[in-house]
């Protein structure tokens, strides 16, 4: 009960910290919605009614508590420069964000475990070592600088996609997760990377540990004590990477849909930051925050399966 109250309350601090951080960023920063609109032509008098009709004038607090009330009983807002519901704009939005993360996510794991669990087995070997190299530059390879490369390959020399034919899921979802792939790939391969070295490091050490010694007296297999004993107790380290690392994961997403002009959240990230669209970057940033801690509340629910240490704590 208590772990539940303590996460349910960082969940709300986060959110809370984070939308106002943005809040004070636009306050600070030169220029507003009006001026975004309108221009640098337009008469002060426009410019004020303008400022008044979106409720500019209004206190900083009184603005960003107005926002925060609506916002937790699902009023997003107007756009400011769309004249539509915030709501229905990243309610359609969504799904291209959040497959790209899903997709980069199960790709960091698939690629992760069997990897590392054969550089570990294979570790004095010629391909192990080049394996860890070719892990080395890749963690050293910027996710959007990787997509690029991925873009020119795959996409103009290959030909294996169309770079920026992008197709939406409500028209046809086969090619729109097949369009995902190149992206999800450039996300995914250099956490992957790190996730192997983990991997493979955790498993070394487990397998010095004395429970090892003993399973293998009472006559059990390599593949049983790798699978059934060493890899249970390895694994937990890189679930805690992956958790960690989960906001470097959603980040990496907004910054791909730039390159692979995914038009996902990331896009309209951008625009509504050049326009002063603040209703539209607040709801973004607060979902993504959200998203964020609760797949992290899986991460720890996960982790606690695998490690029944924890789940008296």
């Amino acid at each position: 009960m208590k772990t539940a109250v303590r996460k349910a309350a960082a969940f709300i601090i986060t959110v809370l910290l984070v939308t106002l951080f943005v809040f004070i960023a636009f306050e600070l920063i030169p220029g507003d919605a009006a001026t975004a609109k309108l221009g640098t032509s337009a008469t002060p008098e426009a410019y004020e009614a303008l400022r008044e009709e979106l409720g500019l004038t209004r206190p900083f607090f009184v603005r960003y508590f107005s926002w925060l009330f609506s916002f937790f009983f699902g009023d997003m807002g107007t756009s400011y420069s769309y004249g539509v519901s915030v709501r229905s704009m990243l309610a359609s939005k969504l799904p291209i964000t959040l497959t790209l993360t899903l997709m980069s996510f199960v790709m960091i794991i698939i690629l992760s475990i069997p990897i590392g669990v054969l550089s570990s087995k294979y570790e004095d070997r010629a391909g192990a070592k080049a394996l860890d190299v070719l892990g080395q530059l890749t963690m050293s390879v910027p996710p959007f600088f990787l997509g690029i490369l991925i873009t020119y390959f795959f996409g103009m020399v290959l030909r294996l996609f169309t770079p920026g034919g992008f197709v939406s899921y409500d028209v046809n979802p086969v090619r729109f997760a097949a369009y995902l792939f190149f992206p999800s790939l450039a996300i995914a391969l250099p956490k992957a990377a790190m996730s192997i070295k983990l991997l493979k490091t955790s498993i070394l050490s487990e397998r010095k540990l004395d429970y090892v010694r003993t399973a293998y007296s009472r006559g059990n297999s390599s593949m049983d004590v790798m699978y059934k004993h060493v890899l249970k107790n390895a694994i937990i380290p890189v679930i805690t990477f992956l958790g960690m690392t989960l906001a470097d994961i959603v980040a990496g997403s907004l910054v791909i849909e730039q390159v692979f002009s995914i038009p996902g959240y990331g896009r309209l990230l951008i625009t509504s930051i050049s326009n002063r669209d603040y209703p539209v970057v607040q709801a973004i940033i607060a979902i993504i925050a959200m998203l964020v801690i609760i797949i992290n509340l899986i991460v720890d629910v996960l982790y606690q399966v695998m490690d029944p240490r924890l789940r008296g704590n």
